[in-house]
C-alpha cells in the first residue's frame, strides 16, 4: 500500500493498539507506554510508511517565532526589499501559525548589534536570520544559538566558520569581477574610472561590498593595469548638497572620466546628479534594482544595474527555515543568487521574484 494511502486505522489495527495511540505517537504526543509505542514504531517500519509532514505540521498547532536581524536603513534601499521579501514568506506560512520579529542594528555600532541579538533571544525564537555585523560580535551572537540548537541563516555575507544552517546572498567577488569585465567592454580605452563609494570613519558599509570591490580590482589589475582607479567618497550620512557640492567638484577637475562603478545600491546619487547638471558623458554601473536607481536607467543616467533578487532573497530565508524547522526537510546549505545585468532596455521585464 503507497505511504499516502495507509489510515491511521491501518496502523492502528497492525500494532494492535487504539487509534488515538498511533495518533500520538505520529505526533511525538506524551502519554504513550514504551511497549504501545514499540508496536506502532514496529508497525510503521513494516508498512513503510512515511509521513505527510506538511499535514502533520498544520495538525500539530504550535506557535513558530522567527527573528530576522537586519541593518537599519532608510527607505528605498536594498533592505527595503529584504524586509518584504520576509515578509511575504511568513503571511505565505501564517496557517502553520508561523509569526516573525524584524531587529535592527545601525552599521558600525556593534551595541546596537548586541542589543538586536538579545532582544532576539527574548523572543525564543525557533530560527533566526542574521546579517552579519563584525565576526567577533556576530560569532558570539551565533555560538550562543549554536549552543540552544536554534537554526540560523546567514543572509548577505557568507561566513562558513560560523556553521549556519543556509546562506543566501551572490558570490560578491565574482559579481565585482563580472562588473569590471563587463563595464570594460566600454571602458577598455579609458584611463580613469571613477569608483564611489560611502564610508564612515574609513570603513565601507559591509563585508559583501568589500569583496566586490576585491573581484572587480583583480580583474582591473589583471587585464587593465593602466587604466587608473578613483575613488570619490560620498560620506554615510551625507546631504544632498555635500554629495552635489563632491561630485560637482570632481567631474570638474575630471573631465576625462566618462565611467564610474560602485558596489552598493545608491548608484542613483550620482545618476540624479547626473540629470540634474546635464551631463550626458557619463557612463553608471551600479547594484540594486532599488526604484531610484530604476528611474536613473529609465532617463538613462545609470546604464547597468545588477540585479541580486533581495526580495527573493528575503523570501527563501523564511521559506528554508519553515522547510527545516516543520516540515524538517533537508535544506540546500549555500545558495547563491543571479548575477543579472539590468539596461534601459530589459529592466522592465525584471522580476523580482520567481516565486510562485
Amino acid at each position: 500500500m503507497a505511504s499516502d494511502k495507509i489510515r491511521i486505522k491501518d496502523i492502528a489495527q497492525r500494532a494492535g493498539v487504539s487509534v488515538g495511540t498511533v495518533d500520538r505517537v505520529l505526533h511525538e504526543r506524551p502519554n504513550v507506554s514504551s511497549a504501545a509505542r514499540e508496536k506502532v514504531e514496529q508497525a510503521l517500519a513494516e508498512m513503510d510508511y512515511q509521513p505527510n509532514m506538511y499535514a502533520s505540521a498544520l495538525a500539530y498547532n504550535k506557535d513558530y517565532t522567527f527573528c530576522c536581524i537586519i541593518p537599519l536603513h532608510e527607505s528605498e534601499a536594498y533592505w527595503d526589499e529584504i524586509e518584504e521579501g520576509v515578509k511575504a514568506a511568513t503571511e505565505h506560512r501564517r496557517d502553520f501559525h508561523v509569526s516573525l520579529k524584524i531587529l535592527y542594528y545601525e552599521r558600525f555600532n556593534a551595541p546596537t548589534f548586541i542589543k538586536a541579538a538579545k532582544d532576539c533571544m527574548e523572543q525564543n525564537p525557533d530560527g533566526v536570520i542574521v546579517v552579519p555585523a563584525k565576526l567577533e560580535v556576530t560569532r558570539n551572537f551565533t555560538n550562543e544559538l549554536s549552543e540552544q540548537n536554534i537554526p540560523f541563516i546567514l543572509l548577505d555575507s557568507y561566513l562558513p566558520d560560523l556553521k549556519p544552517l543556509a546562506f543566501y546572498g551572490q558570490d560578491s567577488f565574482q559579481s565585482g569581477y563580472f562588473a569590471a569585465r563587463m563595464m570594460m567592454l566600454l571602458a577598455s580605452k579609458e584611463k580613469e574610472i571613477m569608483m564611489m563609494k560611502q564610508l564612515k570613519n574609513g570603513h565601507i558599509g559591509s563585508k559583501q561590498q568589500s569583496n566586490r570591490e576585491t573581484g572587480f580590482r583583480h580583474y582591473m589589475r589583471d587585464h587593465f593595469p593602466e587604466i587608473a582607479i578613483t575613488e570619490v567618497n560620498l560620506p554615510l550620512g551625507g546631504t544632498k548638497a555635500q554629495f552635489d557640492k563632491i561630485l560637482e567638484e570632481f567631474f570638474t577637475t575630471h573631465p576625462q572620466v566618462h565611467h564610474c562603478i560602485t558596489f552598493n545600491s545608491k548608484a542613483h546619487l550620482v545618476g540624479e546628479f547626473l540629470l540634474r547638471t546635464n551631463r550626458r558623458n557619463v557612463q553608471i554601473m551600479g547594484y540594486d534594482m532599488v526604484p531610484k536607481n530604476a528611474e536613473c536607467v529609465r532617463q538613462g543616467s545609470i546604464s547597468f544595474l545588477i540585479a541580486q533578487h533581495a526580495y527573493m532573497q528575503g523570501y527563501s530565508c523564511v521559506e528554508t527555515l519553515f522547510q527545516a524547522i516543520i516540515l524538517r526537510n533537508e535544506v540546500t546549505p549555500v545558495n547563491y543568487m543571479p548575477i543579472e545585468l539590468l539596461t534601459r532596455e530589459n529592466i522592465e521585464f525584471y522580476r523580482r521574484t520567481n516565486i510562485g
